[in-house]
């Protein structure tokens, strides 16, 4: 064999699992412990593809609508594209979802499905290339078939009871997908022994463009909420098949960062999901109001007018095709959001009380340190800027909130500490939350702000937006968590650990954090996730306060 050919057999070996290095990560090279089933492959015959000691590459368990098929990665099973509901265009579009229509034989459920319409991400921008929002968009692709979801998990068939952990992505209410890097849910099933599933759904315009509001005809009626009437769609999907999946449907924790937050703080406030999640997280997004039916009506009047289509035609939005009004919604400047005001969404989420409807759901709730860092480039910032930028937001009182900032971080960069204070700006929505949470009396709620920055692009973003949702898919591999290197893994562990936990107990305490209260609105316990791990009353709660712009009272 010549050298050339025995380093492309290695390289073989390497990704088939033939190798013996291929058989695991080792416990030396990573704090989380090995799972029984990393310890049986480790000394099982090597499969070459799936990685799988079993040696079964393909499983197929039922749906309500048909049989499905995934492929084994290891010991977890992979099952991508499976729908929950049926197509979305025609007349189908505006409309609450519909069941999928059932098929015959068996579905192959090996790759990601079709994504609701929407556009690519900058490619000029760091934030984005950070955190890979352009590869939303590619596989599967995209259309009005989009109401598909992907379930992770270590059993099949097999009677196990995992908790469940349902992710709704990201991207506002416009765009992001379940298929996006990451949210990948194969290490954190492996890792927690949990099912996880992600959620695609409609967006921007095909999901909540109020045309009721403009005089169309009465089936019209949900147009505003069909895309949250989606989600709870996908929650039914859950509770009728996820037992087949390995999964507990009276153990199902919804999460979602961002976007995906404000999703959870609504689906907390949303009658007809009432059941069907039992914990949540709300990360980065929390959301206190939605769209009033006056704020909606003036967005959809845009679309229709850049639609070219008269109020007297509106059902006529149902015969222009996808591209034609993703266009449309892009050139009105739609800012479209779920609207109140039907038996989906009565009432805000958050205001003026936290929702009824939810009250027995645990909560988590939760911010990063620099979240506003994802919307600033202006990394060469110095002193004299910063000052300007302070002084231009908060005028005479400027210098003072600076030496503030600077008492507590002298030597932070002035573009990290312009994200920090902006970030204040806005972080009381999640104290407010945790408070109106509390208040209700119910179940708890729990405060954590991630601390830990981002080692990668020189770390000159900080603990920026989205940081924390790789580490709770535990995907220590991705560049935000440092790429393997031992300070990200561990992170990882606390995280994804906090979570599964949680998912399990609706507890989010483990081993690897020290002792998390709830939140009680006299103290205000908020945990720090970073290096150093610890509980800090009312975390932050002066610089919110001194800022002056959101947030609750000093207790």
């Amino acid at each position: 064999m010549t050298e050339q050919t025995r380093a492309g057999a290695s390289r073989r070996d390497l990704l088939t699992g033939v190798a013996v290095a291929a058989a695991g990560i080792s416990a030396a090279a990573t704090s989380s412990a090995p799972t029984q089933a990393d310890a049986q492959a480790a000394t099982s015959p090597r499969p070459g593809l799936g990685n799988n000691a079993s040696g079964q590459v393909f499983f197929t368990t039922d749906t309500t609508a048909g049989k499905v098929m995934g492929i084994a990665n290891g010991h977890i099973k992979e099952f991508k594209g499976v729908p929950y509901g049926a197509h979305t265009g025609g007349r189908n579009r505006f409309m609450p979802p519909k069941r999928p229509v059932a098929w015959a034989g068996v579905r192959d459920c090996i790759g990601y499905g079709q994504i609701s319409p929407q556009t690519p991400a900058d490619l000029a921008s760091d934030y984005p290339m950070l955190i890979a929002w352009d590869r939303h968009v590619g596989p599967g692709g995209m259309g009005e078939d989009c109401l598909n979801l992907n379930v992770w998990t270590p059993g099949v068939n097999d009677g196990g009871k995992r908790a469940v952990m349902v992710s709704f992505h990201g991207g506002g209410w416009a765009t992001g997908s379940g298929n996006g890097p990451m949210y990948d849910g194969a290490q954190l099933a492996r890792f927690g022994d949990v099912v996880v599933v992600t959620v695609n759904h409609r967006l921007g315009a095909f999901g909540y463009a109020d045309l009721a509001a403009l005089g169309a005809p009465p089936e019209f009626k949900h147009s505003g909420v069909c895309g949250l009437m989606d989600m709870v769609a996908s929650l039914e999907w859950v509770r009728d098949n996820i037992a087949n999946f390995g999964g507990d449907p009276g153990r199902v924790f919804i999460f979602g960062q961002s976007g995906g937050g404000s999703k959870v703080s609504t689906l907390l406030a949303t009658p007809p999901a009432k059941g069907l999640f039992h914990r949540a997280a709300v990360q980065s997004g929390s959301t206190l109001r939605q769209a009033t039916r006056e704020e909606a009506s003036a967005e959809s009047a845009k679309l229709v007018s850049a639609l070219g289509i008269g109020k007297s035609n509106i059902a006529d939005t149902q015969k222009v095709a996808w591209t034609d009004l993703l266009q449309a919604q892009i050139a009105s400047g739609g800012n479209f959001r779920p609207v109140i005001g039907t038996e989906v969404l009565p009432h805000h989420p958050f205001d003026p009380t936290g929702p009824h409807e939810s009250a027995d759901v645990p909560v988590i709730i939760s911010t990063t340190l620099h979240d506003a860092a994802l919307r600033l480039s202006n990394f060469d910032l110095d002193e004299a800027g910063l000052r300007a930028i302070f002084t231009q937001r908060w005028g005479a009182r400027g210098d003072a909130i600076l030496a503030a900032y600077r008492g507590e971080s002298p030597t932070e960069s002035p573009f990290r500490i312009q994200a920090k204070a902006f970030t204040d700006a806005t972080r009381g929505n999640a104290m407010v939350q945790a408070q109106r949470k509390a208040e209700l009396g119910g179940a708890p709620a729990y405060l954590y702000t991630w601390d830990w920055a981002t080692p990668a692009y020189d770390s000159k973003f900080g603990a920026v937006h989205g940081h924390d949702v790789d580490a709770s898919f535990h995907l220590y591999r991705s560049p935000i968590c440092g790429a393997g290197v031992a300070g990200g893994r561990l992170m990882c562990d606390r995280m994804a650990g906090t979570f599964v936990a949680f998912a399990k107990t609706g507890d989010p305490n483990h081993e690897g954090i020290p002792h998390w209260p709830a939140y009680e609105p006299g103290s205000r316990a908020t945990m720090i996730f970073d290096s150093q791990m610890g509980v800090v009353p009312d975390y932050r709660g002066d610089f919110v306060r001194l800022i002056g712009e959101t947030g609750p009272a000093k207790a």
